[in-house]
């Protein structure tokens, strides 16, 4: 008998499933918290949390994680550079730290327009090198020739040895500022996601499990270790795409809407005859919109972790993730002492961070691109829990919310605070960790807002299961006005939604959410066995999936004779006639998408291929296709998904 083991690991916990290759049967569960900044420990524990004594009859163990989403919602990635050559048409800002525009590039058919000033680039790198973690370049028109994209990065490489991630790499869509913009944030992710997935690997060689891994996508299929390490922006929504496989898989329902809520935020999508709907678009996360094919959803900032505060009476719920006081206090013996003890601010100075219940402790990341503020101030901040009045007096003044936020940013700050976890302790709906912390931080916040620590707790309840209601909602009713749809959530008409599909919620306590969604929703509304895992059943049961576009176009339209141009993720390739072009294109996709497969560990047996070919030409055109483009798509289907 074999076993399949799936890991999803979430910002506040990493879950593992336990599943019987023979009848997809759940053996075991197990949650864990995720640990900071070496992941092996929460992975380690939620691995040992499993009741089971066959840990060698593992051959299979597939990831999923929301540590790449959340890295992009908190603004916390790596700081990077980014290098743009030719002209980009700049709709926005980039996801960069530093930004240089310099010439270069080539034109539709993948021809030189303009050299690059390797000059320039060598100054740029040479003077930043040492306040980023990774570069990003991307030259326009890049997916038809990559050639200057190669260049910029051998350069780099010969100069710093540093990470960089290539525009082309990424994405064949036409686009220049989203391809870009995709460039730059898996560059940001590199790092993070290679300690990842290290991790993983390093706790299943110590554990003897020898096992094939792979790696959840945002689209809910999977990849290989090796795209997994090269592209983790691909791994962004991977832990909410993994939710939406989870819940098919655990409600048993193959259509069904999905509402996830996770420590940092929450996330809505759906799933159609057991295939998760895509985006006709890039995904769009954190207000970056990118070229990464996801399932479509809707994510909003606000989980079971999200940090309440208060300022002018008015109680706000996220976006940013904090340590709930129960688990800090859980942790930290002294905590609990020194939560009482801190004053209540005047009103007049409140702010996210200037909050009785908001407190402080070093991550354990390596400090990156510090200036002299951000350096006095962690300097005196420790390992175990301080208040702003603590740091102030070790620092020597009080230290602005500008740099508390900016370390936090860089991951080099954790912060602590009250959150929807604490309300639903106080409360009596959830009992993980220290009611004791919860109930001290309602009480300050509760006098600050002028309700009772009751009060609060059942506000900030209402919120969090209202903004569930309104993100499914918007979700199912594209297109219609959010304000109206937020209206109706917040009860200001007598009427309600009815959603004709079922409804399954995933996450901890999701429990404590579903009377309020009912009165808002009329729907089925369902919550699975194991619901507390869905992330990590998904992880096992996503396809493999690998999808390549080819595009013939001939080198001249004014001479089709002349030649013609294959564009594929291979490169560029010249051919004499169209026939022997097509012919290319379709042969070596399939071999590329197989191959892929392979790594995946799919045998070419178990991959189904299916190929569709498009054309396209003006009107009395005499010719061959002006431009065809074929889509190749290898659907595997590896024993796990052979119950």
């Amino acid at each position: 008998m074999h076993y399949s083991l799936g890991i999803d690991a979430g910002g506040t916990y990493t879950d593992a499933i336990l599943v019987k290759d023979s009848d997809g049967s759940v053996v075991s569960s197990s949650k864990a918290l995720t640990t900071y900044p070496d992941l092996v420990g929460g992975i380690r524990n939620a691995i040992e949390g499993l009741d089971t004594d066959d840990l060698e009859k593992i051959n299979l163990v597939s990831v999923s994680t929301t540590l790449a989403t959340n890295t992009v919602l908190e603004g916390t990635g790596c700081p990077v550079a980014l290098i743009l050559m030719g002209e980009h048409p700049v709709k926005g800002d980039f996801p960069a730290k530093h930004v240089l525009s310099t010439s270069g590039g080539h034109d539709f058919n993948g021809d030189e327009l303009e050299k690059p000033d390797m000059e320039l680039v060598k100054n740029f790198v040479e003077k930043i090198k040492d306040d980023v973690a990774a570069f990003a370049v991307s030259s326009f028109f890049s997916i038809r020739n990559p050639e200057h994209e190669l260049a910029i990065t051998e350069l780099i490489h010969e100069m710093t040895g540093m990470p960089v991630v290539c525009g082309h790499e990424l994405s064949q869509d036409l686009g220049a500022y989203e391809r870009a913009v995709t460039a730059a944030l898996n560059a940001q992710l590199i790092p993070i996601s290679h300690k990842f997935i290290r991790s993983v690997m390093d706790e299943i060689k110590r554990k003897n499990i020898d096992a094939r891994l792979l790696m959840l996508k945002c689209d809910g299929t999977v990849v290989g270790l090796k795209d997994a390490l090269d592209k983790p922006v691909e791994t962004i929504f991977s832990g909410p795409a993994a939710s939406l496989v989870g819940a098919s898989f655990l409600s048993g329902m193959d259509t069904c809407a999905v509402v996830d809520v996770g420590g940092t935020s929450t996330d809505v999508s759906v799933i159609r005859d057991g295939i998760p709907e895509l985006s006709d678009t890039g995904a769009v996360v954190g207000g970056w919109k990118t070229r990464v094919r996801a399932t479509r959803m809707e994510t909003s900032a606000m989980g079971g972790d999200s940090h309440v505060w208060t300022r002018s009476s008015n109680v706000y719920v996220g976006p940013r993730r904090v340590v709930p006081l129960c688990l800090a206090s859980s942790k930290y013996p002294s905590f609990l002492n020194k939560l009482k003890k801190s004053p209540i601010p005047l009103r007049s100075v409140l702010d996210r961070n200037v909050q009785p219940t908001k407190f402080f402790m070093r991550s354990g990341f390596k400090p990156v691109g510090l200036d002299d503020s951000e350096t006095e101030v962690l300097s005196v901040i420790g390992y175990e829990p301080m208040s702003l009045d603590e740091i102030s007096i070790l620092s020597k003044r009080y230290p602005s919310t500008i740099i508390i936020d900016s370390l936090i940013q860089k991951r080099l700050v954790q912060a602590i605070g009250f959150t929807p976890t604490d309300a639903l302790h106080v409360l009596g709906e959830y009992d993980q960790w220290d009611c004791e912390a919860s109930k001290v931080g309602a009480e300050k916040l509760g006098r600050l807002s002028k309700m009772t620590s009751y009060e609060l707790c059942h506000k900030v309840k209402d919120i969090v299961a209202r903004n569930m209601a309104f993100d499914l909602m918007s979700f199912v009713l594209p297109g219609i006005d959010r304000k109206g749809i937020k209206k109706i959530v917040e009860g200001q008409f007598d009427s309600r939604f009815k959603v004709d599909i079922p409804v399954v919620l995933l996450g901890g306590p999701v429990s404590a959410y579903k009377d309020i969604m009912g009165a808002i929703i009329d729907a089925d509304i369902i919550i699975p066995e194991h619901a507390e895992v869905g992330n990590a059943a998904g992880a096992l049961f996503g396809k493999g999936i690998k999808r390549v576009e080819i595009i013939v176009r001939p080198i001249t339209v004014a001479d089709p004779s002349e030649g013609y141009l294959v564009f594929s993720p291979m490169g560029r390739n010249t051919f004499d006639g169209y026939r022997e072009a097509v012919e290319y294109a379709s042969m070596h996709g399939k071999e590329f998408v197989i191959d892929y497969m392979g790594e995946c560990g799919v045998s070419k047996d178990n991959v189904e291929v299916r190929m569709t070919q498009k054309t396209f030409s003006p009107e009395d055109w005499k010719h061959d296709p002006l431009e065809t483009v074929i889509q190749i798509t290898g659907i595997g289907f590896p024993k796990k998904f052979m119950m």
